[in-house]
């Protein structure tokens, strides 16, 4: 899976989140905003599709757009559908599997840089 930085958006811009027919030679995750704090991810996971056990140091959230993926946290085994929102603390390991081709919006809030500090 590769994520396409096309055009980051800037503050008060409105982005179309709207569905397309995936396909896997057009379609790919692309990052809509990125900052210090928080990152936004239109995040294309097609059928079949595994992405392995990962963790990000920020919590985490992901809203399935369209399809339905397998999510994996440790022993547990969740399945994400369309409009379903699923929230993970910072640090949580997961891995995603796109059961049908599917489109979610991943947010990701970093910890602040001084939040080791103390």
């Amino acid at each position: 899976m590769r994520i396409v930085a096309l055009h980051h958006a800037t503050s008060g811009e409105v982005i179309d989140l709207s569905l397309r027919p995936i396909s896997a030679e057009t379609e790919h995750s692309t990052a809509i905003v990125k900052t210090d704090q928080f990152e936004a991810i239109r995040l294309v996971i097609p059928r079949g599709t595994d992405m392995p056990q990962h963790q990000v140091p920020g919590s985490i959230t992901l809203h399935c757009l369209e399809g339905r993926v397998q999510l994996g946290l440790g022993e547990t085994v969740a399945e994400l559908g369309a409009h379903q929102w699923v929230y993970l603390e910072g640090g949580a390991a997961h891995s995603v599997k796109g059961v049908e081709d599917s489109v979610l919006l991943l947010t990701i809030l970093f910890p602040p840089a001084d939040a080791s500090i103390g």
